[in-house]
């Protein structure tokens, strides 16, 4: 049975709705009520308050196609596996169903709906945790063998432990279940499972791996097994089970347990082709095509550069549906860094004219019937990514006139002309091959080293500003988040309805906040903006939320994010009660429960610095002292 990667989207959705989910639209790749993550880099990211507790308005059984984006992974694209963006294929019980009902119907879905062969499959579950008085999963081992028995295949169990463990170990003949420790499959918000503190929820996952047959590259490990990274195999699902809260005494049962799975689409596509080349399916390999195209190289003399192209060029499409163009901070430098190396890559296929106008059309017709915003912003999309293109074009040519300042060409003029001028390494050492300079045998080892300091740099400062996910709402981060909204509130009241929010972003130390306004803030301004959040919160003014449809939450006065997309009900926080409410917006928190608490220790708002963010944006960065 032949099945495209979008046939496999849909009847994923068809497959879960039928089995009592209700379909929920996919999250915009920037979060606006997530402020301490750059992008939606997993599934399960939106859903993170409902997994935690709250209640979803859709109800108790969900089912989605999230599409994800992982700036880290840039630098790995290349390989037949690792791409930025990504769908993750999603769906929830929220106290609903559990193991039983979710793996079964995980394995039904690959095998009799998509069709996968069952002997290619093998799975992992969790071997225990003897220190914290946690079983191995019996339960999922049982269903697993139940359903492999089903389908005339003999599934022996591997209690393996450690992933060095499996190196060592290797697989035995008949082996189809194996055992791993915390490390592995184990989830919850941090990583080792000893770390974790009280009142954190968790469990164990059992994922599932599809066999390519490729023989093992010993450069990883002395033998092969479903966690090994040569090649052989890939994972295609992990369901997550929401099954134990940490106590000072140790672990409990939660009193509601939770399913969270998400299985990459790409990945189960390759399976289905028996390919572990990601980008012969049919939601990139159309883009490899139009390069052949346009290039008259072949995707096999040209593959990196032609899956880095495909890649970065779907992941900014994406973007700028979600209302995101390129600038030189934040998201926006990610998606100026993605356009840029696309262009760049364009090179070493010979493609030196403008290519936007024909590649995005391509990406845009491969989601258009699935996603309504692709189509809706289709040729403002063509536009941003044209115009970026046309900019960087320029700045190449800015980066020529550059090698007359330099008597050689090393490592550090190459990776000054990389990092300011976004000069390829390839065109700087053709150009000073053309201009007779002298090229030392060490430019391109001195380059690289450089490259990865610069790595190394960017990725502490990832890890310091934007933690991931929700982990990094604590109640300090819930501070500045309501005060942000206090805020926005107050500037609105000195500047009129017409401001909106254009981005935030919130750590423990301080508040950010964007918004639209031409010229500078007078000091008259920030005092009087200071005084009116300040009063709010000597207010102690109470902070909660309801559930509304759209439209009636917009008609009531309730704002959002600029540039925000909105399901059919939206989450509404209010501060304030009667006659007297500041602040009314459409947020997805979280927030603190009643004003008073950003007082805590006699602090007061403070706004520390008003600059220009963008033409016609001011920025606001604010504290509590």
């Amino acid at each position: 049975m032949q099945m495209n990667t979008q046939e496999i989207r849909n009847a994923y959705l068809k497959f879960f709705e039928e089995r009592g989910h209700k379909v929920i639209r996919r999250a915009p790749l920037v979060l606006h009520d997530d402020p301490t993550t750059l992008f939606t880099g997993a599934g399960m990211q939106p859903l993170m308050p409902y997994l935690l507790g709250e209640e979803h308005p859709a109800g108790s059984r969900l089912v989605d196609s999230q599409t994800c984006l992982r700036a880290q992974d840039i630098e790995e694209v290349g390989d037949n596996r690792h791409t930025t963006f990504f769908e993750m294929l999603g769906n929830w019980s929220l106290g609903d169903y559990f193991k039983r009902e979710q793996i079964g119907w995980f394995w039904e879905f690959l095998t009799d709906v998509v069709g996968l062969d069952p002997s290619r499959l093998y799975v992992t579950t969790f071997i225990g945790y003897e220190e914290g008085g946690i079983p191995r999963d019996e339960e999922s081992v049982a269903k697993w063998m139940e359903l492999f028995t089903q389908k005339g295949i003999d599934a022996a169990v591997a209690e393996v432990g450690s992933e060095a463990d499996g190196y060592a170990r290797g697989m035995k003949p008949g082996e189809k279940i194996f055992l791993y420790d915390g490390d592995k499959n184990w989830w919850w918000r941090g990583s080792k499972i000893a770390a974790m503190s009280p009142g954190e929820p968790g469990g164990p996952d059992t994922e599932v791996f599809y066999d390519f047959g490729l023989p093992h590259n010993t450069e990883y490990g002395e033998h092969c097994h479903p966690n090994c990274d040569c090649g052989r195999f890939m994972e295609i699902g992990n369901s997550v089970f929401m099954e134990y809260l940490k106590t000072e005494d140790g672990f409990e049962k939660l009193p509601k347990q939770n399913v969270d799975f998400g299985g990459g689409l790409e990945r189960i596509a390759a399976a289905k082709l028996n390919d572990p080349d990601v980008f012969k399916i049919s939601l990139l390999w159309p883009i490899i095509e139009k390069l052949e195209e346009l290039s008259g190289k072949s995707y096999k003399s040209h593959t990196n550069a032609m899956r880095v192209i495909a890649d970065h060029l779907r992941a900014a499409t994406f973007l700028a549906v979600d209302g995101c163009v390129p600038s030189n901070k934040q998201q926006g430098y990610v998606m100026r860094r993605l356009v840029r190396r696309a262009v760049r890559f364009a090179f070493d296929l010979g493609v030196e004219q403008n290519f936007m106008q024909e590649i995005v059309p391509v990406i845009a017709d491969l989601y258009h019937n699935d996603f309504p915003e692709v189509a809706e912003n289709r040729e403002n999309v063509i536009a941003v990514l044209i115009k970026e293109e046309k900019a960087f074009r320029q700045t190449l040519r800015k980066g020529i006139r550059e090698f007359g300042k330099f008597d050689k060409i090393d490592g550090g003029a190459l990776f000054t002309l990389y990092d300011t001028y976004g000069f390829p390494v390839e065109l700087s050492t053709e150009e000073a091959f053309k201009q007779g300079m002298e090229l030392p045998t060490d430019w391109r080892a001195q380059f690289d080293a450089k490259m990865a300091e610069q790595r190394q740099r960017s990725q502490t400062a990832a890890k310091g500003d934007f933690a991931g996910g929700l982990g990094g709402h604590t109640l300090q981060h819930k501070k500045y988040h309501t005060a942000t909204h206090l805020l926005q509130s107050a500037l609105r009241e000195i500047f009129g309805k017409e401001l909106r929010q254009h981005g935030s972003n919130i750590t423990e130390e301080r508040l950010r906040f964007d918004f639209n306004l031409d010229r500078k803030m007078t000091d008259e301004e920030k005092a009087r903006a200071e005084e009116l959040v300040n009063g709010w919160i000597d207010e102690d003014l109470p902070v909660s939320y309801k559930m509304y449809p759209t439209q009636q939450a917009l008609d009531m006065g309730a704002i959002g994010p600029f540039g925000e997309r909105y399901g059919d009900q939206v989450k509404v926080y209010q501060m304030g009660e009667g006659d007297n409410v500041p602040s009314l917006e459409i947020c997805g928190g979280p927030h603190v429960d009643h004003t008073g608490q950003l007082a805590e220790g006699g602090k007061k708002f403070k706004i520390k610095k008003e600059e220009a963010s963008s033409a016609g944006i001011r920025r606001i960065k604010a504290i509590l002292v």
